[in-house]
């Protein structure tokens, strides 16, 4: 007996948008998994891929004269490759899947190469050379025979292209190494200097989605479990197809199927954290990496931080502290400077705990192929029982899971209880034993868990994915009539957020209640860099999108009542999702989501300003608001002053010529070490200090002039902090706050206020991050109220990115019908 499932095969990882649509059987009898290709939609589309993507999926399907509500389950290329084109193709197949309840699969977009030659008819020693930009590749060499592709490596790698040259010249087979991937186009002299001259044709440098599928059979078949693995496949003759053969095709899958758990190849951590990594390892002292007199300003007493060749000394010696009368011998200042260096052969994950420069805690560990080797945990005495073991532990394996560990392993004393315990609570369970490994009579535990640990998720949890560990496909709803009929009458529009460091989701009702408002936060992520990183903002968004969707849908069904089941997506009416302005790689997963979610659910798809969205937060809190009106943008990226002369007919009287204000106050808070974000900082001083104790300077002040410029107050600021520590003088934080609070807010009073005047409106709103200060809100209230002025302020909670507001937006397109293709991508510089 067999069984047929429909599968969709896509990867951006490159500049190849490949594609397939494939039948793929399993049959019983003798365990075979054969792979009939039906269409491809392969073509190259540099920089299009999002705006291609959906179209080019659902024209393979006519193509193979199915449809999308018949496909089983997708497959997506994971990387690694282009930062933007995995997490393209990443984010849309989670979306496809989610959007229909179906299985998703990953596979490595080299070893689709290597398959894609194979597939050729190219037989040997094959290296492939993908390019990773920035003078370095990913190398990865197979040997082709005609049982398959086999893994002449364990994991992906990132090396400098001089690396890759040097290490296959020496190769003992060099003279008959094919070569093939994109990183030959821009590197390939280099090769050829080195005599790797040997290439296969250049039709076949990247990777295809029948290539693609037949790097994910492998993994299916447990092929690629280990370096030398054999796949084996027969060409089936007369239709193309390939079959495999093994246990695996009988009993499911080796990864998982969850969407929410399928995650881009990262072959390092990001640039801002290796280079944070590096800065720690010059400063001087661990008392200059503490944030001083601001950290209990800030409410961070507790930090987490990698480690630093700075700690190298008090790390040593809270480890002699922690493991007094322990057969464990502390680590010594050189050894802990050691596993720091950059001579490492393996990865290294280092993290430690510290409260107003006291380390109170360390973690650390080594990658050994796919599994991360716990070597140390240490919290002082004092400190235990607060979690900090089980945080410090969830950064040290989150690092080994973007470094391709599938496990984690580690020694514990036996007899240490304490450790025993919190290690069988994360998921460790006892694999062996070592006599005597601590001393004679002392014999050490060996446990190892699967990653991520099980660990609670909080919306600063390092590891997303954590508690995700369900049966996937979930089971199918049973709705009774009532429940039918009261979702069709609600038009459910659920709405997607992701512009910067939030990862949100809403759903709201046709009549406007807000049935589900999910936020999950990166503040923590960013926190040490004192502003938000792109590029980790990009990859947390990847990371916990489906989650924040569960959550919301489920939120929603429980404010309906539902009983038979969660909500499902094709039971919406619509998607809503933020397509600009902001981060581009945050945006980029959160349409490439929407757009794969509502086309794998069949429903409509609805792009939205991320500005209009902070403009009808206020709606949230007066619904009766009509324009015209004068409306004020204050947020981390945005300073704008508009006339609202009619829903969506908007005029920007005036942008910010520089910083935006939530941009302002995140550097003046950062000047004073104030840690990040600097708004609630500031704000929090500014409560008990003299706003006219210091005369700072009101930029553009002039009637007429609604623009605004925030660098020259910044400068200020800055200057004032100089001259007073240069004279010996103590700075008066709250008062310094309030009189910086003073200068930008009577800026924003005095050019709303002759706006006002000018247009005649006698309405007035505020919107963005900065809006939910509570003294600007007081000041334009009571001010503008004076004037007779009424002054509509939005929710706190819906004044920083949330979905609430987009899903307010989208309800009112939806209402007009005004809905978006699915070739829209992502608009970084949308204005209003």
């Amino acid at each position: 007996m067999s069984s047929e499932r429909l599968v969709v095969a896509i990867d951006t990882s490159t500049d190849m948008l490949a594609c397939a649509v494939a039948r793929v059987t399993d049959a019983a009898g003798d365990e075979r998994m054969t792979i009939d290709v039906l269409a491809t939609g392969d073509h190259m589309c540099r920089r299009r891929a999002n705006v291609e993507l959906v179209n080019t999926i659902d024209a393979a399907l006519a193509d193979a004269g199915r449809s999308r509500d018949e496909v089983d389950a997708y497959l997506v290329g994971r990387g690694p490759g282009s930062f933007t084109g995995v997490r393209i193709g990443i984010s849309t197949a989670k979306g496809l899947a989610r959007g229909a309840n179906a299985p998703l699969y990953g596979a490595s977009t080299l070893d689709a190469c290597a398959w894609t030659a194979w597939r050729a008819g190219v037989r040997g020693l094959l290296g492939v050379a993908a390019d990773a930009m920035r003078g370095e590749v990913y190398p990865a060499l197979y040997q082709l025979d005609e049982a398959g592709a086999h893994r002449m490596f364990d994991r992906e790698r990132v090396v400098k292209v001089a690396v890759a040259v040097e290490e296959w010249a020496a190769h003992p087979d060099a003279a008959s190494l094919q070569l093939t991937g994109d990183g030959l186009k821009r590197y390939g002299s280099r090769f050829n200097e080195a005599g790797l001259i040997n290439r296969i044709d250049e039709s076949l440098w990247h990777p295809t989605g029948e290539g693609l599928l037949l790097a994910w059979r492998a993994v299916e078949m447990g092929a690629l479990a280990g370096a030398g693995a054999v796949a084996a496949v027969d060409a089936v003759a007369g239709n193309g197809a390939v079959a495999a053969t093994g246990p695996a095709a009988l009993h499911g899958a080796r990864t998982s199927c969850d969407p929410a758990l399928v995650l881009p190849i990262y072959t390092r951590l990001s640039d801002a954290e290796e280079n944070e990594r590096k800065r720690l390892g010059l400063v001087q002292s661990a008392q200059s990496e503490v944030t001083g007199v601001a950290d209990e300003l800030a409410g961070r007493h507790l930090q987490f931080r990698p480690m630093g060749a700075a700690d190298a000394e008090a790390a040593s010696a809270l480890e002699a502290s922690c493991f007094a009368g322990a057969a464990h011998t502390p680590w010594t200042p050189t050894q802990f400077l050691s596993e720091l260096g950059e001579g490492a052969t393996v990865p290294r994950s280092w993290w430690v705990a510290h409260d107003n420069g006291e380390l109170v805690g360390l973690a650390g560990g080594m990658v050994i192929e796919h599994d991360v080797q716990i070597l140390d945990v240490a919290v002082a005495p004092e400190r235990r029982r607060a979690g900090i073991a089980r945080k410090l532990l969830a950064h040290v394996s989150y690092d080994a899971q973007m470094l391709g560990c599938t496990t984690a392993s580690l020694e514990v004393e036996d007899g240490n209880a304490p450790a025993m315990a919190l290690y069988e609570h994360l998921g460790f369970k006892q694999i062996g034993r070592r006599r005597n490994y601590y001393g004679q009579g002392a014999d050490a535990l060996v446990m190892q868990a699967e990653l991520p640990l099980a660990l609670p998720v909080d919306a600063a949890s390092p590891e997303p994915t954590s508690a995700v560990m369900r049966v996937w496909p979930l089971a199918p709803v049973d709705r009774t009539e009532d429940e039918r009929t009261e979702i069709e009458r609600r038009k459910l529009v659920l709405a997607i957020e992701s512009s910067c460091d939030e990862t949100a989701v809403a759903i709201i009702g046709a009549e406007g209640s807000m049935l589900a408002n999910q936020v999950s936060t990166q503040i923590d992520f960013h926190a040490r860099f004192g502003g938000v990183v792109p590029e980790i903002a990009s990859r947390k968004h990847v990371e916990v999108i489906v989650g924040v969707v569960d959550a919301a849908l489920e939120e929603a069904s429980q404010a309906l009542g539902l009983t038979g089941g969660t909500l499902e997506p094709k039971e919406l009416a619509a998607v809503g999702v933020t397509q600009g302005p902001g981060l581009v790689g945050a945006l980029v997963v959160g349409v490439a989501f929407a757009k794969g979610f509502a086309y794998s659910a069949g429903v409509p798809l609805i792009a939205v300003n991320h500005l209009e969205g902070h403009l009808f937060a206020n709606l949230l809190a007066q619904p009766d608001l009509k324009p015209p009106f004068i409306f004020t943008l204050v947020s981390g990226g945005h300073t704008m002053l508009v006339h609202v002369r009619d829903w969506g007919d908007y005029r920007v009287l005036g942008e910010t010529l520089d910083d935006a204000v939530g941009e302002a106050f995140d550097k003046v808070a950062k000047a004073l070490g104030l840690g990040y974000p600097g708004g609630p900082i500031i704000s929090r001083l500014a409560e008990t200090g003299d706003p006219k104790a210091i005369d700072f300077p009101r930029a553009l002040n002039r009637k007429g002039d609604y623009r605004f410029s925030l660098s020259g107050l910044k400068t200020a600021v800055v200057n004032y902090i100089e001259q007073e520590t240069a004279a010996g003088r103590t700075i008066h934080l709250p008062d310094l706050a309030a009189s910086f609070e003073a200068a930008v807010f009577d800026v924003q009073y005095k050019k709303a206020w002759n706006a006002l005047r000018e247009t005649g409106a006698r309405e007035y709103c505020i919107g963005g991050g900065v809006a939910a200060n509570p003294h600007l809100r007081q000041m334009m209230v009571k001010k503008l109220g004076r004037q007779g002025v009424r002054v509509t302020l939005p929710p706190r909670d819906a004044c920083t990115d949330n979905a609430a507001m987009i899903a307010e937006v989208a309800r009112r397109k939806f209402e007009r019908g005004e809905f978006s293709g699915f070739d829209i991508d992502a608009d970084p510089n949308m204005t209003l």
